[in-house]
């Protein structure tokens, strides 16, 4: 993106510290280290420490969940076959290597992010690191991050095997809670983006959906608002919405998640609820993109995405009785555990489109398939496409032969070859 800006005529300052920013009635003034500029409008994507949200108090902590973390870049971290368990054992297509590999455990989990995890990779390193609920695992101020870091995972055997031979190549980082969020996004000539506007957790690994949505949403309306000249909250209150969307609906899942890691049953039947909303999510993400006919028709229909569901009434319905029953059960007590997976199994396997391998999961099932192509996707009433509701809402009630041409066209144009090509002939 600010590749493509330069190209539009931007002046990128890198490494220029922004000393203060000032919002008036007719413009923006900000002042640097590098001089002082005047805007029509002000983005701030300054993460956690976002001047604007400093400097007007719009912070804050009203959060469900609850973390804190500590993590580095690591080379020489095997794959987890290696010092646990073996492939076969749990009967996986892959090696969990291959992928994000996460540790849960009753008050947090420990993410093992190899970058090096397919033949063409040069990368060694690994990203590891902790999120820990401080209300269970009290911060160790009298250690080293590095040493706090160890002493918890020498709790965990097959996590300490894991990681013993593996070395820190950049400074250990600690931190404090890492939840925030923002009592307002927009303004009269100002926005928050990403991560300035809120964080949760990295658990479901939405950082990079969550600004790429923001910043296309953002974008549609400044070039709205460079046309009418009105960059007004109300002009802007669209990004607002999408955004504490993503917010509430990723501390909600987060903080159930967090509750279910304390008893794996429990755990097993939520994710299911989390792989549907990522899925559902997709799938209206992907027609959005093939069905919109302009940028304005874009925005319109992404506007009711939030992170899950992709805006199906019907799945945020199932998703409120699966919360409350969540919020009531305790995950210490086996007996109320086995109760409310049985009564959240029940809600999803009800789900006439619930697709067939998260029914697996469910049922037992450890994996999703590597081929997700199965007889029957294309099948007029109980293919992918499903029907009444679900079809209208995600399809528009398209039909089969036309909704193909258009995502196979769309996978054409953002093919690997396609995009390699035609970034060789701009340069």
């Amino acid at each position: 993106l600010t590749n493509i800006a330069i190209a539009y005529g931007a002046q990128v300052l890198q490494g220029t510290r922004v000393n203060d920013i000032t919002v008036d009635g007719s413009g923006v003034d900000v002042r640097t280290d590098k001089g002082d500029f005047r805007a029509d409008y002000i983005v701030d994507a300054g993460g956690m420490r976002s001047i604007l949200a400093q400097k007007y108090g719009w912070r804050h902590h009203d959060l469900r969940a609850h973390t804190r973390t500590i993590y580095t870049h690591m080379v020489d971290v095997p794959c987890y076959h290696a010092t646990g368990a073996p492939q076969d054992a749990y009967g996986f297509p892959f090696r969990v290597s291959e992928g994000t590999l996460h540790h849960v455990f009753k008050g947090g989990w420990l993410w093992v992010i190899p970058f090096n995890n397919h033949d063409k990779a040069t990368n060694p390193l690994c990203s590891v690191g902790l999120l820990l609920d401080p209300r269970l695992h009290p911060a160790r101020p009298d250690l080293t991050p590095e040493e706090e870091f160890r002493a918890f995972i020498a709790q965990y055997p097959a996590m300490a095997a894991q990681l013993w031979h593996a070395r820190a190549v950049r400074p250990w980082t600690r931190t404090g809670r890492i939840q925030y969020s923002s009592t307002q996004v927009v303004g009269d000539r100002w926005a928050l983006l990403g991560h300035a506007a809120g964080f949760i957790d990295p658990l479901f690994s939405k950082g990079l959906y969550v600004t790429s949505m923001t910043v296309a949403r953002l974008a549609n309306l400044l070039l709205d608002a460079r046309t009418t000249g009105d960059y007004s909250a109300a002009a802007f209150q669209p990004l607002e919405e999408m955004t504490l969307n993503y917010i509430r609906a990723n501390d909600r899942l987060i903080a159930s998640a967090y509750k279910s890691f304390r008893n794996y049953p429990l755990w097993s039947a939520y994710s299911v609820l989390w792989l549907l909303g990522a899925y559902t999510e997709l799938v209206k993400l992907s027609s959005v993109r093939v069905l919109a006919t302009d940028r304005h028709d874009y925005a319109r229909r992404a506007q009711c995405l939030k992170l899950v569901g992709g805006g199906f009434p019907e799945f945020d319905r199932v998703a409120a009785r699966i919360d409350a029953i969540m919020d009531a059960v305790d995950p210490d007590d086996d007996a109320d555990v086995a109760q409310a997976t049985a009564a959240m199994r029940a809600i999803l396997l009800d789900v006439e489109w619930l697709p067939p391998p998260f029914a697996d999961v469910l049922h037992g099932k450890n994996h999703l398939p590597v081929n997700k192509l199965r007889p029957g996707l294309l099948k007029p009433d109980d293919g992918f496409m499903g029907h009444g509701d679900y079809r209208a809402h995600f399809f528009d009630n398209r039909s089969t032969f036309e909704l193909l041409r258009k995502f196979v066209a769309d996978k054409v144009r953002y093919s690997t070859y396609r995009v390699t090509h035609q970034h060789v002939l701009v340069e």
